[in-house]
C-alpha cells in the first residue's frame, strides 16, 4: 500500500478535503479557502456541478436536475465574500411568469411573479378573492421569517442557535405555524377551491414530500416562488456549476476529477477518532487536517467509514420521493408552452398515495420545463429541449423500471397531446421527438450517488423531520463534516448552499482556521 502523503499545500494553512464537487461541495470549498485553508476537492465524475449537470443530445442541451431558480443572491454571496463583482460571471433574470398551470377540466392558469398580479389572475380565472390569495401568501411568508433564520440558517445541532431573540419570538407565535395541520389541510382552510389547493400542494414536491402527510409549515415555500421571485440564468442551470468552479479555481481550489475516494481515514485521538485524510481507490493516501463529505450521508457512512458508528436512526428516516425524467429533443415549438409548465393529475391524493406505495399513478403530474425559451443555444431553430419530469417513488428491488417506463411514457405523451389540444394529429409531440434519454431512480442513484435516487435525502412528512435531518458535522469521528442536500438544512439548490455555509460556520467555531484571504490561485 503507498505511503500516506500530505496534500501539496503550504505547513502554514490548515489543510482540508472536500469528497463531491457538487454545488454544495463547490460553496464549501470557496468558504473554506476564503477562511484561510488549503482546499482540495475530488470528484469521481469528469465535471463539477453535481446534479446541476449537463446532458447534450445531438443538437439539444438539458440541465440534468434542478430546473427553477430561487433565491440566486446565495449565489451571488460567494462571488461577494471573494471581491468579485457577481454579474461579471453570472447572471439571470427574473421571470414574469413563474409556471403554466393546466388541469384536465380545461382550466388554465398563468402564476404572475408579481404576487398582486397572481392574486388577481386567480381571482379571474378560479374565482377566489384576490385578498384571499394575498393573505394565504403573506402567512407563508411570515413562517419563513418566524422560522427561516434559525431553522434554515444555523444548525440546529449547536446549543446556542436556541438562545436567541428570533427563537423567543417564535416560540409567542406557535399558533402562526400550524405545526399541528399537514399542509393540504392549511390549503383547505385559507383557499378551499380544489384547483388552487392542488397548485399550491404541489409545494411539499420542493422538498420530495406528500402534502397530505407534510407539516402546514411548509406553506413558507411558495414564498420562495412569489416573494422572492423565480429567475433563469444566462446559458441554463449548469451555469451554477460553471460558475461556481470557476470562482473557485481562481481562488486556487485544487480538483481531482475522475477520482473516487474509497475510504476516510481516522486515527484514534482522545477518546474519539479523528479524520486524518482520504484513501483514494487507487490507493493513493492523502493526509488532510480536516475533511467534509458533499456525498450522501448514507453512502458517506456505508462506504467510507466502514468501521466508524453511523446514526442509524437518522439513516434509517423514510427518504423523499425521486423521479422519472424523460430528456426530449422536440423538433418544432409548441407556442402554448412557457419556460415551466405543469399538467394536473385528476386526483392528487391517489397520485402521492401510489408514490407511498412505490410505484406511479396511472395518472400523474406531469412537470415540462423548456429551457430553450431563455436560452437559444440549447435547442436548433424553430424546436425545442423539453425535461418532462414526473414525481416517483424511491428505488426498492421489488420495481420493474422498465415496465414503467414504457407504460408512464405512453400516458405522459398521451396526457400532453390531449391536454394541449394536439390529439389525434398527425403532427403532434409523438411524432416531434426527435432525441430521447430517460432517467429513474435507479440511474440517478447511479448518476449522483444519491441513496435509492431520493432526490431531496429524507422526507419532510412529519414535524420532526427538520430536528432529524443529519448533522452537518460527525457526532462519532472529530474532523468530519459534511454538507449536501442530504443534511441539514434540506435539499434542493437555495438549502445546498445553505448547508455549505452551516458547515463553514460550525467548522470555523469550533476548530478556528487563520484567516487568509487568496490574492490568486497561486497563493496557496
Amino acid at each position: 500500500m503507498p505511503e500516506p502523503v500530505p496534500s501539496a499545500s503550504s505547513e502554514s494553512l490548515p489543510r482540508i478535503g472536500i469528497i463531491g464537487a457538487g454545488i454544495a461541495g463547490l460553496a464549501a470549498a470557496i468558504r473554506l479557502r476564503l477562511e484561510g485553508a488549503h482546499v482540495e476537492v475530488f470528484e469521481a465524475a469528469d465535471t463539477a456541478g453535481g446534479k446541476l449537470g449537463e446532458l447534450v443530445l445531438g443538437e439539444y442541451r438539458f440541465g440534468i436536475g434542478p430546473s427553477l431558480l430561487t433565491m440566486p443572491e446565495y449565489i451571488d454571496e460567494l462571488f461577494e465574500l471573494a471581491g468579485e463583482v457577481p454579474g461579471d460571471h453570472f447572471r439571470y433574470r427574473r421571470l414574469d411568469t413563474v409556471c403554466r398551470y393546466a388541469w384536465e377540466d380545461g382550466t388554465r392558469l398563468d402564476a404572475r411573479a408579481n404576487p398582486k398580479a397572481f392574486a388577481e389572475e386567480v381571482e379571474r380565472v378560479l374565482g377566489v378573492p384576490a385578498q384571499r390569495v394575498l393573505k394565504t401568501l403573506a402567512h407563508g411568508e411570515e413562517k419563513y421569517h418566524l422560522t427561516g433564520r434559525t431553522f434554515l440558517e444555523k444548525s440546529l445541532h449547536t446549543p446556542g442557535t436556541w438562545l436567541t431573540p428570533e427563537v423567543g419570538h417564535a416560540l409567542t407565535r406557535l399558533h402562526r405555524l400550524d405545526l399541528t395541520r399537514t399542509l393540504h389541510q392549511v390549503h383547505e382552510r385559507d383557499l378551499g377551491e380544489p384547483h388552487l389547493v392542488q397548485l399550491f400542494d404541489r409545494f411539499a414536491t420542493y422538498n420530495g414530500s406528500n402534502p397530505y402527510r407534510a407539516p402546514g409549515l411548509l406553506s413558507m415555500i411558495a414564498h420562495f416562488e412569489h416573494g422572492a421571485g423565480a429567475f433563469v440564468p444566462e446559458g441554463g442551470m449548469p451555469a451554477i456549476g460553471r460558475a461556481l468552479y470557476g470562482l473557485a479555481e481562481r481562488l486556487g481550489v485544487a480538483f481531482h476529477f475522475e477520482t473516487r475516494v474509497a475510504e476516510i481515514l481516522t486515527q484514534k485521538q482522545g477518546r474519539r477518532p479523528r479524520a486524518v485524510g482520504l484513501r483514494l481507490e487507487d490507493d493513493r493516501q492523502m493526509l488532510f487536517d480536516r475533511v467534509v463529505s458533499n456525498m450522501d450521508v448514507f453512502f458517506t457512512h456505508e462506504r467510507l467509514l466502514p468501521d466508524a458508528p453511523a446514526p442509524r436512526r437518522v439513516l434509517a428516516r423514510e427518504k423523499s420521493t425521486s423521479a422519472l425524467i424523460f430528456y426530449w429533443g422536440v423538433n418544432k415549438s409548441f407556442p402554448e408552452l412557457d419556460v415551466h409548465n405543469i399538467f394536473f393529475s385528476e386526483d392528487y391524493a391517489a397520485e402521492f398515495g401510489a408514490l407511498e406505495a412505490g410505484t406511479l399513478c396511472d395518472d400523474p403530474t406531469v412537470y415540462v420545463s423548456i429551457s430553450s425559451r431563455y436560452d437559444d443555444s440549447a435547442a436548433p431553430a424553430g424546436s425545442e429541449n423539453w425535461f418532462v419530469m414526473i414525481n416517483a417513488p424511491f428505488a426498492t428491488p421489488e420495481q420493474d423500471w422498465s415496465a414503467l417506463i414504457e407504460r408512464t411514457r405512453e400516458r405522459v405523451i398521451q396526457k400532453l397531446e390531449r391536454m394541449l389540444g394536439h390529439e389525434g394529429e398527425k403532427a403532434g409531440l409523438r411524432e416531434a421527438i426527435v432525441e430521447e434519454c430517460v432517467f429513474d431512480p435507479t440511474t440517478i442513484e447511479a448518476r449522483t450517488l444519491s441513496h435509492l435516487g431520493a432526490l431531496y435525502g429524507t422526507s419532510s412528512n412529519d414535524r420532526m423531520a427538520a430536528f432529524m435531518r443529519h448533522p452537518n458535522d460527525s457526532r462519532h469521528v472529530d474532523g468530519l463534516y459534511f454538507c449536501g442536500g442530504s443534511v441539514h438544512p434540506g435539499g434542493g439548490l437555495p438549502l445546498c448552499l445553505l448547508s455549505a455555509r452551516i458547515m463553514t460556520d460550525v467548522m470555523t467555531r469550533r476548530e478556528p482556521l487563520a484567516r487568509h484571504t487568496p490574492d490568486s490561485k497561486d497563493d496557496v
